[in-house]
């Protein structure tokens, strides 16, 4: 799934730009209102499949997602800071705006059916992708 980054291309970020605080805080608090508005007024941490080319602004990427093998079910995966990325997953990160979470959701609503936040801790959290679509719009 192709992506467009909220950071300007050829700007390597600073390893304080792969973490939202607010997020953090509202995961640790177990707090859907708060990741809600952490979401709608922050970037995420997303897995990348393939890194967008350095040289080219309009390639963000592709956004690594899980598909159960039993069911074929699709999970995004978010997170608070790359640092709660499981080593498992592939070693890119992008960090994308909430306009982009936004899009990403609605072009893929059909596929996508679950959302989970910081799935290996320290404190995760899941949410269908209307949830956050609702969010996001508030």
């Amino acid at each position: 799934m192709a992506a467009k980054k909220s950071k300007s291309a050829g700007k390597k970020p600073r390893p304080e730009e792969f973490r939202s605080e607010a997020l953090a805080l509202a995961l640790e608090k177990q707090d859907m209102a708060a990741v809600a508005l952490a979401l709608r007024n922050g970037n995420t941490v997303v897995p990348l499949l393939r890194a967008g080319v350095r040289d080219n602004p309009l390639d963000g990427g592709e956004v690594w997602t899980f598909r159960d093998p039993n069911t074929q079910q699709v999970a995004l995966l978010l997170f608070s800071d790359a640092r709660n990325k499981p080593e498992n997953l592939p070693s890119g990160v992008g960090v994308y705006s909430p306009e982009w979470l936004e899009q990403f959701l609605t072009k893929h609503r059909e596929e996508i059916t679950t959302v989970f936040l910081d799935i290996a801790g320290p404190h995760p959290m899941q949410a269908a992708p209307g949830d956050l679509l609702a969010a996001l719009g508030a």
